[in-house]
């Protein structure tokens, strides 16, 4: 048997018909850009995430860096991000002119760890950005403890986690503003590049309103330096097709993400920890290994794709070669270790099946 990474395909022959309307109806119309379909998709997504706005445009890193620049930070600013992340959260903070602080990540939940945070706050701290990464929310209460605290603002990464929930409030509803990516691969995604920031901050929402669209709140009359970052109509409809069906979706991930942790126990791999009141939505499935190369070709002759997670720390990337001052040991073995299983809504109980007989062939 062989059991891919994820299935794309498999969502869309799912939603053939209500994807091929929406394809039609932004075709006919030709109105390709800011038009009805976003509009409609915001304010659904708004509903769906219990904020007041969203703002859509072309992808995560634009969401995470937009609304940054939105809040007023930039130049000479620092922004607490987590060591072990994929790298958008980091250039998010570099594209507004501040400076990324990392601090070191909890092993157990790969999210930021609070009890490491203060220490790394100083004169120009002015935010915390924290990753809600592989669809699990990071210790929020805690972090926004310490920003209140602080006085600093909280911006989410929520790219991995539409629909995530701690403690019955969902992502998105913690900080000032939240991004999310519509990237094909994650749980809501587009049929293309797309992303969106949420917020209950009605200067935050205006602001970047105008810096998604070149500046402008009135067309060729610019306020500020702005960005050409729209969500795009086709995306929009698409994304509105698919959104009535993500807790559905998100539902039997957490059915595979179950049976993973009930049936691979007993085996000497670090499974994920889900803290109390969690309710992740298992963007990934990550476990850990020593030998994570070997295990991963021993899979692949199994039939079983998997995929890294990161294999790189953001501060051994050659991008941050100058940030000599900051070391992250937690976040390097991680890379070194982390490897993600097959999950995803369209998963057969017969690839499962087989992912975990694979898994304990290896390894018992």
């Amino acid at each position: 048997m062989k059991v891919p990474f994820l299935d794309i395909a498999a969502a869309h022959v799912e939603l053939r018909g209500v994807l091929d309307a929406a394809w039609h109806r932004v075709v006919d119309s030709a109105y390709f850009i800011t038009g009805p379909e976003v509009t409609a998709f915001e304010a659904a997504f708004a509903q769906y995430c219990g904020t007041k706005h969203c703002i859509g445009v072309g992808n995560g890193l634009d969401a995470l860096s937009i609304q940054l620049r939105a809040a007023g930070i930039g130049e000479g600013d620092e922004v607490i991000v987590p060591s072990h992340t994929f790298i958008a959260t980091w250039y998010a903070v570099s594209h507004t002119g501040a400076t990324p602080v990392p601090v070191e990540i909890d092993p157990a939940t790969y999210n930021l760890d609070p009890a490491r945070i203060e220490r790394a706050i100083t004169s120009r701290t002015k935010a915390i950005m924290p990753v809600h990464l592989y669809g699990q929310l990071a210790q929020m209460d805690a972090i926004m403890d310490i920003a209140r605290n602080h006085g600093l603002r909280v911006f989410e990464d929520a790219a991995q986690a539409v629909g995530a929930r701690l403690n019955g409030t969902i992502a998105g509803q913690f900080g000032d503003g939240a991004g999310y990516s519509f990237y094909p691969g994650k749980n809501l995604g587009a049929l293309g590049d797309g992303g969106a920031i949420v917020t209950n901050d009605d200067e935050l929402a205006e602001r970047a309103r105008v810096i998604r669209n070149y500046g402008s709140r009135q067309k060729y009359h610019h306020e500020l330096i702005g960005y050409n970052t729209r969500l795009d109509e086709l995306q929009a409809a698409l994304l509105h097709a698919k959104l009535p069906v993500i807790d559905a979706w998100n539902a039997r991930r957490q059915q595979v993400a179950a049976t993973y942790l009930d049936r691979l126990s007993d085996l000497d791999i670090v499974l994920p920890t889900v803290p109390a009141g969690h309710a992740p939505v298992w963007h990934l499935f990550v476990i850990r290994h020593p030998r994570r190369d070997w295990l991963r070709e021993q899979l692949l002759a199994e039939g079983v794709e998997t995929i890294i997670h990161y294999p790189i720390a953001p501060l051994q990337q050659p991008a941050y070669a100058d940030m000599v001052a900051h070391s992250a040991p937690v976040a390097e073995q991680v890379a070194g270790e982390v490897l993600s299983l097959p999950i995803g809504p369209h998963m057969s109980d017969a690839q499962v099946d087989h992912v975990v007989a694979s898994l304990r062939k290896i390894l018992s």
